[in-house]
C-alpha cells in the first residue's frame, strides 16, 4: 500500500501498488537515494509537480500516437473503470478514489456493480502478475 499525503481534500488515504509498479518505485529508491517523501511535488515546475506530470503525460501520448486529449484525470478515469470491470465493489472504488460522496464516483463509473473483493493494482491484471 502507498501513502498519499495531503491530497486534494487535505487528507491522507492508501492506495494499493501493484508488483509492477514496486519494482519501479525501489529502482526509483536506488537512482535517487530517497529516504522519505518519493515524489514532493513541492516546486511548480519539478518533474513531479502537477505541471511536470501533466507534461510527460501529454508527451507520452503524444509518442504513443493517441490523438485524443488525456489529462491526468482520464488515467484516474481509466484506474476506476478497470477496477470495476475487475470487479472490485463500488463502495471499495469510492474509498480508493477518496470520495465523501458515491455519486461522485458514479459519475466516473457510470454503472455499478456488486460484490466486495480486496482492493488492487489492475496493473497487475493487465499484466498477469
Amino acid at each position: 500500500m502507498l501513502l498519499v499525503r495531503k491530497t486534494k481534500g487535505t487528507y491522507d488515504r492508501y492506495v494499493p501498488l501493484g508488483k509492477l509498479l514496486v519494482r519501479g518505485i525501489k529502482q526509483h529508491i536506488d537512482s535517487t537515494g530517497a529516504t522519505d517523501n518519493l515524489f514532493t511535488g513541492a516546486d511548480f515546475d519539478s518533474p513531479y509537480s502537477q505541471k511536470g506530470v501533466q507534461w510527460v503525460v501529454k508527451n507520452l501520448c503524444k509518442k504513443a500516437g493517441i490523438r485524443k486529449e488525456v489529462t491526468t484525470h482520464t488515467l484516474r478515469h481509466t484506474y476506476s473503470t478497470h477496477l470495476l470491470e475487475d470487479g472490485l465493489d463500488i463502495v471499495s472504488i469510492k474509498e480508493l478514489l477518496g470520495h465523501a460522496n458515491i455519486e461522485t464516483t458514479m459519475i466516473y463509473l457510470h454503472i455499478a456493480k456488486t460484490g466486495r473483493k480486496a482492493p488492487f493494482c489492475p496493473l497487475d491484471n493487465l499484466y498477469n502478475i
